[in-house]
């Protein structure tokens, strides 16, 4: 059966009650997206992993890739931690993934109680592998293969994958707070999913691409107003010519600025980027 296996990245870093805090709000930022787009989805978490269950798991993986907070998504193929149950589930996985005269590698991993190493797991796996594939001529190659197969062992439970799907990592959205951005413009529209990105629930004024930034965030709020409740610091998309002159003791709290240092190249690439939403 197949299984989303995701990833955070600096999450891992808090103490643990911040970190079990930003993880709740994780899971339940997956879950809106999730419900957002139409895709049913069940979510379980063990250690510093989810798994997502998904009748359909390329949408999910569209789903989920723009949640931040998310690191890495990788679609799995599950068995038990018996070694023996491991070598079947990848020899089965691996026919279909390596062709004529591939050469291939087994990168293992273990946590837990299991009896064996994770280098056991790699060679064990890896002849599995070969001579399910010996008729095609495969070779080992474990320092430059063209195919690499992972194998993540976890209590009683094994993942055989292929693939890291790169994600945008980041905080998870409602975890610092609000912040109003002024969104004109494809610079407005890059600082103000920069900020998401950093965590920061934003509320939007202006007459930007809100649709886009919305694929974000679907609890996005726009408004009229300078001053909405709650927030804690204004996000605008200037750069440095538009700070000259300009009075940040106008403003009642903070103003952030993030693609101050950035050219208008790199923010066209990053506003397209966003409208893709990739």
């Amino acid at each position: 059966m197949a299984i989303l296996l995701l990833r955070y990245a600096e999450i891992g870093l808090k103490s643990a009650p911040v970190r079990k805090k930003f993880e709740n709000q994780l899971k339940d930022n997956m879950l809106t997206m999730l419900m957002e787009d139409g895709v049913e989805a069940l979510i379980t978490k063990k250690g510093a992993r989810y798994y997502v269950e998904a009748t359909d798991p390329d949408a999910a993986v569209r789903s989920l890739r723009k949640v931040f907070g998310v690191a890495s998504i990788s679609v799995a193929e599950t068995c038990s931690s018996k070694m023996e149950d491991i070598c079947a589930t990848a020899a089965e996985y691996s026919l279909s993934r390596l062709s004529e005269g591939q050469s291939f590698a087994v990168d293992a991993r273990r946590e837990g109680s299991q009896g064996y190493t994770s280098m056991d797991v790699g060679r064990e796996a890896g002849s599995a592998i070969f001579i399910a594939n010996e008729d095609k001529g495969v070779k080992v190659d474990l320092t430059n293969p063209e195919v690499k197969f992972f194998i993540e062992v976890r209590d009683n439970q094994a993942y055989i994958f292929q693939d890291y799907i790169r994600c945008h990592a980041g905080l998870p959205i409602g975890s610092q707070g609000r912040v109003l951005a002024y969104v004109d413009d494809d610079r407005g529209l890059v600082s103000a999913w920069m900020m998401m990105k950093r965590g920061c629930r934003v509320v939007v004024k202006g007459s930007g691409d809100v649709e886009s930034l919305r694929q974000y965030d679907p609890l996005m709020k726009v408004t009229e107003s300078d001053y909405p409740r709650n927030i804690l610091g204004y996000v605008m998309g200037h750069d440095l010519d538009d700070l000259e002159g300009f009075d940040a003791s106008a403003y009642e709290f903070p103003v952030f600025f993030p693609t101050v240092g950035m050219t208008d190249e790199q923010v066209s690439e990053y506003a397209e980027m966003i409208r893709n939403g990739l």
